[in-house]
């Protein structure tokens, strides 16, 4: 097994890996719903986790197909850990104090959701949630190139001959 294919195999075993955990968090922040500061974002929390979750278990499983350099693979790997950890952190930390506001509203606004934070709360909120969309772009771009097929040799389709 040669580097790059080695290293694919590695991150596709962390991406299920985490994609596990999610389902976990998933699960477990929905017995907090109530007790948290905002519980409609707590929900949302809920959501975004059980779909984050999916996401990169089909991630993981994707990965070993990709044709990346080892470069590429990393830069892709590490945009996607970071793009899902980050737009979840900035979800569940409005969730669980309540403010976030200035970055987080929901269409119709429903009683118990986001107040105003302080700066840095708001900030901190936003930095995480506005970091997640560019590295979400690289890595998906970089999925995309990785599937491409060169010649009719590369897929894996059958011999038809005989």
């Amino acid at each position: 097994m040669n580097a790059p294919s080695t290293l694919l195999s590695r991150q596709s075993q962390r991406l299920l890996q985490v994609g596990v955990a999610l389902a976990l968090y998933s699960s477990f922040d929905g017995f907090a719903i109530p007790y948290l500061g905002s519980p409609r974002i707590g929900l949302s929390v809920h959501t975004l986790s059980a779909y984050q979750a999916v996401f990169l278990l089909t991630q993981g499983l994707l990965w070993p197909r990709l044709k990346l350099s080892v470069v590429a693979s990393k830069v892709a790997f590490w945009c996607s850990i970071h793009g899902t950890l980050a737009i979840l952190a900035a979800y569940t930390i409005a969730a669980i104090g309540g403010f976030g506001i200035e970055t987080i509203s929901l269409m119709g606004e429903l009683p118990r959701g986001l107040s105003h934070g302080t700066r840095f709360q708001e900030n901190t909120i936003k930095v995480l949630a506005y970091s997640s969309a560019p590295t979400g772009l690289i890595c998906f771009s970089l999925i995309l190139w990785g599937l491409r097929s060169s010649a009719i040799g590369d897929r894996d389709v059958p011999d038809q001959t005989g």
